[in-house]
């Protein structure tokens, strides 16, 4: 969410900004609701302490003898003038609240406007493999050395879902290890959150109301809709401290954790998009960190370095790419895309995504900390980066490791959970 004050203070200011990302902001009829608002509470105020005045009066007037009645009278005038003025400032605060709520993220200063035409390459690491000989695609792949199973995962759960087997399910946790163990030894906390979260969840992500619509609800037997399946880990990491003032020696804190991400994907499925590289339920290790403002660029690059340096661990060709401020999710000031090479597809699939929120979640659910000189509070930074999804990971594999006679060599990183250099077809 954003802050109100820098809007009444810089509407213009915000206004270009947003406009990076909107095709259109129009802040009169907030500020507006802003100012009629502060000057009901001044009014009311002021009334509020007339009435204490006089009310502290009344019970000497009395002990006087003195006739208090008009007095009450002005005591019950003043008690319904500041009835209706409450009434009326509530009403403004809804309004301005969810103008606030439908707002995006300010992009970053350095974030160029416009959508994906606009995205910036800035490194790409490796050189494409160049295949002597008719190669694969991922799909083919999985099934002749038995990995996937396409057939049975529809047949279970629908379209948009498969089901790992043997070697594949050894290949899929193996990757899921080797994340976990890495995060640990850069000094990352493990969670495991629950999978079933609550709608303020969805909110102080800055997903819902917006999204809510995209997500998997469990409905109760009134019909009411109070739990969501989590699409992303980041929801629940978000609001590990939501309500909380941290101190300032507490930051930063550095998260992490793995969960299945289930995910509605609304839309038809293109033919380019088969097998594991789009559906409504995929695994995936997410890095969060909590940060001071004046800290969140710098834990930024680091966790962009991290999922990078993943990447780079199961020997794949990739690029890192700055994202337009349409391009960025909502909620999201800044982000960069980390992107494997997917030959039979001939382009880059994004594999993780690592942004900077600055304090929009945080303000969204009153996340605060503690400064230790000033002793004033603050909201903070959060950040977050896929550490990694494994859903695109595996096809790159594949298709990047496969040899001439249909085997795939197994990343060095991920043999020892493996137990095999070379994945052989099923015969």
């Amino acid at each position: 969410m954003l802050d109100i004050n820098r809007i009444r203070e810089n509407p213009e200011e915000v206004k270009s900004a947003l406009l990076k990302r909107m095709d259109n902001v129009d802040f009169s009829e907030l500020l507006d609701w802003d100012k009629r608002k502060r000057v009901l509470n001044y009014e009311t105020d002021n009334l509020k302490a007339e009435r204490n005045k006089v009310s502290a009066n009344v019970p000497h007037l009395k002990k006087e003898g003195k006739d208090v009645q008009g007095l009450l009278d002005d005591m019950k005038k003043l008690a319904e003038m500041i009835k209706e003025n409450d009434a009326e400032i509530d009403k403004l605060e809804v309004c301005i609240r969810s103008f606030l709520e439908r707002l995006p993220n300010i992009p970053a200063d350095d974030v160029v406007s416009g959508g994906k035409e606009n995205n910036q390459v800035i490194r790409i690491f490796g050189d494409k493999p160049n295949f002597k000989f008719e190669a694969q695609n991922h799909v083919d792949l999985a099934k002749s050395l038995g990995l996937i199973d396409y057939e049975r995962g529809v047949k279970l759960g629908g379209n948009g879902f498969w089901l790992y087997k043997g070697t594949g399910a050894l290949l899929e946790w193996g990757l899921l290890n080797y994340f976990i163990e890495e995060h640990i030894k850069d000094g990352y906390e493990f969670i495991l959150p629950p999978h079933l979260l609550l709608s303020q969840c969805g909110y102080t992500a800055g997903q819902f109301p917006k999204f809510s619509d995209e997500v998997f609800y469990i409905d109760k037997e009134d019909g009411s809709k109070t739990h969501f399946l989590l699409p992303t880990s980041e929801t629940a990491l978000v609001n590990l401290h939501r309500d909380e003032i941290l101190s300032e020696a507490e930051l930063p804190r550095k998260y992490f954790s793995y969960t299945p991400c289930y995910r509605k994907e609304a839309g038809s499925y293109r033919t380019d998009e088969r097998g594991m590289i789009r559906g409504h339920q995929f695994n995936k290790v997410e890095l969060f960190q909590y940060t001071l403002p004046e800290e969140s660029e710098k834990a930024l690059e680091e966790m962009i370095e991290k999922a990078e340096r993943l990447v780079q661990g199961l020997g794949l060709h990739y690029q890192v790419s700055k994202l337009a401020a349409q391009d960025c999710s909502a909620s999201m000031a800044k982000t960069y895309d980390i992107e494997v090479w997917i030959p039979s597809m001939n382009c880059y699939k994004e594999v993780s995504s690592a942004s900077n929120a600055h304090d929009y979640q945080a303000r969204r659910g009153s996340i605060r900390c503690k400064r230790s000189e000033s002793k004033k509070t603050e909201f903070i930074h959060t950040l977050n980066a896929s550490g990694l999804a494994t859903s695109r990971l595996l096809p790159a594999i594949m298709e990047q490791h496969q040899q001439e006679d249909g085997s795939v060599v197994v990343p060095e990183v991920l043999r020892k959970w493996i137990g095999k250099d070379i994945i052989y077809s099923v015969k």
